[in-house]
C-alpha cells in the first residue's frame, strides 16, 4: 500500500492505494464501483475500551492490525449498512499519536512549497 496524510486542523485525510489484489476492505470498496470516503476513523486513547464498545454494540471487524508496537492497534468495523462507510478506530496512545500529532504541526505552517515528506522528515 502506499499512503498519504495531511491535515486541515484538526481533520487529517488518509489516501490510500492498495497495490496488490489481496482481499481487504478496501478492495471490497472499489471492486463495488465506489469511489471517495471509504471510513473514517476515531482516535483513542483507551483503544480497549473502544473496541469492546463497538463490539458490544454488534459491529464485526473487517479488519485489525498494529503499527509500530502494541500501542498502534487498529480496527476496521463493519458499519456500513448503519453509516454508509466503515469505522476506523486507532490507538493514538503511543508513537502513531506522536506522529499524527506531527503530521498536523506541519500542516499547520505548510507555506505550500516542498509538499512531499519522505520517512525521513518524521520524528524519532
Amino acid at each position: 500500500m502506499s499512503i498519504a496524510l495531511a491535515n486541515s486542523g484538526d481533520l487529517q485525510i488518509e489516501l490510500i492505494q492498495q497495490r496488490n489484489d489481496a482481499p481487504s476492505l478496501y478492495r471490497e470498496f472499489l471492486d463495488s464501483g465506489r469511489e471517495g470516503l471509504q471510513h473514517i476513523a476515531y482516535w483513542t486513547d483507551d483503544f480497549q475500551g473502544l473496541y469492546d464498545k463497538a463490539l458490544g454494540l454488534g459491529y464485526e471487524v473487517g479488519h485489525e492490525g498494529c503499527i509500530g508496537g502494541p500501542q498502534g492497534r487498529f480496527a476496521y468495523f463493519d458499519t456500513e449498512k448503519s453509516f454508509g462507510h466503515i469505522i476506523e478506530i486507532s490507538d493514538t496512545s503511543g508513537p502513531k499519536g506522536q506522529f499524527f500529532q506531527y503530521i498536523r504541526e506541519v500542516a499547520a505552517t505548510w507555506d505550500g512549497s516542498d509538499p512531499i515528506r519522505g520517512e525521513v522528515d518524521k520524528p524519532a
